[in-house]
């Protein structure tokens, strides 16, 4: 395991793993975690979530608007609310979890979050290293081959390296600064973009009925906070106690909601006029072609840059993730082993593999019915006031506080794999109508065909954890008063 150190600073590696930061080493304000989400969610690829909100959910503009509010700045409300848990406790998401599950029945959720992390990974660069490939096309008239396309995603799999291998303070930094310089670049894209608009097709798009008004909540949700709720932990571990949790709520749901909501309004405004964005395969590719050709440059950076952006939040996470499922290697290699995965991933989709996101994108839809079983569960373990032993956190063995029962906290992992079966009714998994890989016995109701299989998991999974679960030991009997994580969720969120 990682030795503990104080060398969380700009331009260092970061050598803590997992184990919880002691209060000597916490430093920061809120407002980190609202430029984290920002530079997470900065990317042009949001344009296609409101593109589908128009063209197969039927909505006008105004709905749109109202559902890409409710949608994303309500997820990431959630992912901040989640993200006190960090806070407390001092450590990523999912070694806090250990404390809800038990040693073993974390492995779970756990090993669940990785393989959900690698695969949109993949997805990131293999997109990024197309735009990279575009630009080269654009600027010096390079044919795409099997040599420059290799070059592309080691390009891009370098830069993130670079930054989530170096760690938190690199990160911090990075996300701040990154942020304003690609932020000017997607602005400018965007006024162009609005341009190509055909106002009197956008203007007499009917309004769509409340029950898609209603889906379309749940399905922004789902592709944008919903996938980071058990990241937030990550990024808030280094934060003071003191900080009020009410203000990471604001700061996370403010962060991403800026940039998601112009970003699907946009999308959803370029679909009322013309619908191919939707249907796309490449919606870099299909977004280019709407610029005037020497916007091509600044678009393609803007694209690389937001992608990169989204995807050394996620490769940190993936390595602290790994070390938790009891990889014995240092962070910074953990990470190492990550990029390893998305290089191999990225060759078979770019090289290999006939359908780009089809397959993959189908076997993560499935992924999230049982990470979303897991926020359930966690959610109300910190409502009835959670605290963290840091000592029991890292204990793995029979004597760890958290070892309950044969290593199985049984309420909580009983509840997570109700929630999962729940969800799992509800959902089905196809890349096409002939090619169905999953279907629940429900999948065609009306909470199945809007893709709400995961709303249902969170539901179960929290009405559960109520029933089967006992409210976590108090300070009285449990830890001293000086322990890290001895506040109660009251406490902190005030």
């Amino acid at each position: 395991m990682a030795a503990s150190t104080k060398n969380d600073r700009v331009g260092t590696v970061e050598t803590r793993g997992i184990e919880p930061v002691p209060d000597s080493e916490r430093r920061g304000h809120a407002s980190q975690m609202f430029w984290t989400w920002f530079a997470a969610n900065i990317s042009l690829l949001g344009l296609p979530l409101g593109a589908t909100l128009v063209a197969f959910r039927g909505l006008n503009i105004w709905q749109a608007v109202l559902v890409a509010v409710a949608g994303s700045v309500g997820s990431f409300a959630l992912v901040g609310a989640l993200s006190i848990a960090g806070k407390k406790g001092g450590a990523p998401a999912l070694t806090l979890s250990r404390a809800v599950f038990g040693q073993r029945g974390n492995h779970g959720p756990t090993l669940v979050t990785w393989l959900s992390r690698v695969g949109w990974e993949t997805i990131t660069t293999t997109t990024a290293a197309y735009a990279l490939l575009a630009l080269l096309n654009t600027v010096f008239g390079v044919e795409r081959g099997t040599v420059l396309t290799l070059l592309c995603l080691l390009v891009f799999i370098a830069c993130t390296l670079m930054i989530s291998g170096l760690g938190h303070a690199t990160i911090m930094w990075i996300n701040k600064w990154a942020t304003v310089v690609f932020g000017i670049l997607n602005l400018v894209v965007m006024g162009f973009l609005v341009a190509t608009v055909d106002w009197s097709k956008v203007l007499d798009h009917p309004a769509g009925p409340a029950s898609g008004v209603i889906a379309g909540i749940g399905f922004i949700a789902a592709g944008t906070g919903i996938g980071w709720a058990n990241a937030g932990a990550d990024y808030a571990r280094y934060l003071p106690r003191a900080i009020p949790g009410i203000r990471l709520v604001r700061a996370s749901a403010f962060g991403a909601g800026i940039p998601l909501v112009l970003l699907i309004s946009l999308g959803s405004l370029l679909t009322a006029g013309d619908p191919t964005l939707a249907t796309s395969a490449d919606p870099v590719a299909a977004i280019n072609a709407m610029l005037p050709s020497w916007m091509a440059v600044p678009y393609l950076i803007a694209a690389f840059g937001g992608l990169l952006m989204s995807n050394h939040l996620s490769t940190y996470s993936a390595g602290l993730t790994m070390i938790t499922l009891g990889i014995r290697v240092p962070r910074a290699w953990a990470v190492v082993l990550d990029v390893i995965l998305m290089f191999v991933g990225g060759i078979y989709f770019m090289l290999i593999a006939d359908d780009f996101y089809g397959p993959f994108s189908t076997f993560l839809t499935l992924l999230a019915v049982p990470i979303s079983a897991w926020i359930g569960v966690i959610a109300v373990d910190m409502v009835r006031g959670r605290q963290y032993d840091p000592a029991g956190l890292m204990d793995t063995g029979r004597g760890s506080r958290y070892w309950y029962t044969g290593g199985f906290n049984l309420p909580a992992v009983l509840a997570w794999l109700a929630a999962i079966a729940a969800g799992l009714t509800f959902t089905k998994a196809a890349t096409g109508p002939d090619d169905v890989w999953f279907a629940g016995p429900l999948a065609d109701s009306w909470l199945g065909t809007n893709g709400l299989g995961w709303l249902i998991a969170i539901v179960t999974a929290g009405a559960a954890y109520l029933l089967l679960g006992r409210r976590p030991p108090q300070r009285a009997d449990s830890l001293p008063d000086s322990a890290p994580g001895s506040t109660t969720f009251e406490e902190a969120t005030r």
